[in-house]
């Protein structure tokens, strides 16, 4: 027993000034009489020890954020998986398969009904494809936040899974401005360009999805990191495309196809040994695209000049 004199009161029943108290088990007492005051006392420290500067920032008195991406928000309960009582003996035979028995029925309960099985499928897929596109967390939670308003209003029934959470990872992409296509959404979840572009004009039309334009700039660097232009010929690329965005000739048109046409013209621009292909293959357009939007990208050009 460890003990520690505290400079206090006197002692109510003896009123000596002798109260002591025990670091183990809290009490504060008397030390002439043996009058317990009070039972325990109230830790004023941290729960926690840490031992380098790194350690102290991470350390948190809260628990892990809810978070969209997680069917039931991060809100659970589990019973523990190790099979050790309060006191950290090991459970009986029969009260180990009593325990088994009840997880099983425990992680069953969570997903009852329909609509959370649904959920559980479409945010596991989820996951899959934030590792496959390179999303960040953002991206994810935004896309987990349309599935569930699509649930809500019953928009997923009778449509595949599949296609519904992909359809609502591109309009996430589409509303933080990520430069995600169409294409790059389909070859990801393995599904047809159509099916998913089908399901985003339903997600549109029923919630009333507001979505900005997308920015070609957006898009130069992407195309240029896959082939390896330079950097000066992409912010060439970036000027081409602000000049074309105040002559309003970029309006209605495929980004990802203007973003390519104003890279080849600033590599023409600057000597880089890089054909209308490269750029095609790397931009997922055609070579008749490239030329088409070249031509009005070099007509802004001159006019500029």
């Amino acid at each position: 027993m460890v003990l520690q004199s505290v400079n206090a009161d006197n002692c109510p029943r003896c009123a000596k000034n002798a109260l002591l108290t025990d670091d183990v088990t809290g009490e504060r007492f008397c030390g002439k009489c043996g009058y317990v005051i009070s039972e325990k006392s109230q830790e004023s420290g941290p729960e926690w020890r840490s031992f380098t500067q790194d350690e102290h920032g991470n350390k948190a008195r809260a628990g892990a954020p809810t978070s969209l991406t997680m069917h039931d928000m991060g809100l659970s309960t589990i019973i523990n998986p190790m099979n050790k009582d309060a006191s950290g003996k090991p459970l009986t035979a029969s009260m180990k398969s009593t325990i088994e028995r009840l997880r099983t029925w425990d992680s069953r309960s969570q997903v009852h009904e329909s609509v959370d099985r649904n959920l559980r499928q479409a945010l596991s897929e989820l996951n899959r494809l934030k590792d496959k596109l390179a999303l960040s967390d953002a991206v994810i939670e935004k896309a987990a936040y349309i599935y569930r308003k699509a649930i809500e209003k019953k928009l997923v029934r009778g449509r595949s899974i599949s296609a519904m959470i992909a359809s609502a990872l591109y309009a996430a992409c589409r509303d933080t401005e990520t430069p995600r296509t169409l294409n790059d959404v389909g070859e990801a979840a393995n599904l047809k360009k159509k099916d998913i572009a089908r399901c985003y004009r339903l997600l549109h039309r029923e919630l009333d999805l507001k979505m900005p334009v997308v920015d070609p700039i957006q898009c130069v660097a992407r195309i240029a990191s896959r082939i390896g232009i330079t950097e000066k010929t992409k912010r060439y690329a970036a000027k081409v495309l602000k000049i074309s965005q105040e002559h309003e000739e970029s309006a209605g048109k495929d980004p990802m196809g203007l973003a390519a046409a104003a890279l080849y013209l600033a590599c023409v621009k600057n000597g880089e040994d890089i054909t209308q292909r490269d750029i095609a293959e790397a931009a997922s357009v055609t070579e008749v695209t490239i030329r088409n939007r070249y031509k009005g990208l070099k007509l802004d050009q001159n006019m500029d000049l």
